[in-house]
């Protein structure tokens, strides 16, 4: 099974004790609302009222045309990492839809594999998109902001 895999700890770790973004700058920290502020590390939204990190990200290891950045958010407090499970974790359940998109081993969008994709429906879209032998991952976005929620892997 298709594993959701969150943001290395040692990464939020890094930001969470103020170390900068891929822009090189210091993440702005605001209050959370609770709703639509899915931490990337815990994969569970910011809770209400407390203190979360907005930066840029680029959830890629080399810097090319297809290597996107992009703004996320992160628990300014250490969270517990999420993931690591097929099961569909809590920040891809507060939307109507998601953007699912396949990579190929190099990091380019493998074409064809990109949809937008009702919420109860993204786990039998992995599976269709991990059909495709040119699918090393998948990139789950958001639909209507294009940021970067989650990374998928085969197990």
């Amino acid at each position: 099974m298709p594993k959701f895999i969150a943001l290395e700890t040692d990464i939020a770790r890094h930001w969470q004790n103020g170390g900068k973004d891929v822009h090189g700058q210091i993440p702005d920290r605001k209050i959370s609302d609770g709703k639509g502020t899915p931490c990337r590390h815990c994969l569970k939204d910011v809770p209400e009222g407390e203190e979360m990190l907005i930066l840029a990200h680029r959830p890629f290891e080399g810097v090319h045309a297809y290597a996107e950045t992009g703004p996320i958010f992160l628990c300014a407090n250490p969270c517990p990492r999420g993931g690591d499970t097929d099961a569909l974790p809590p920040i891809l359940t507060t939307s109507p839809d998601y953007l699912v998109k396949g990579y190929s081993a190099d990091e380019r969008i493998v074409y064809g594999t990109g949809e937008v994709v009702a919420t109860q429906d993204i786990q039998a879209k992995v599976a269709s998109v991990f059909q495709n032998p040119d699918v090393a991952f998948i990139h789950v976005r958001s639909a209507r902001n294009n940021c970067y929620q989650a990374r998928i892997e085969r197990d």
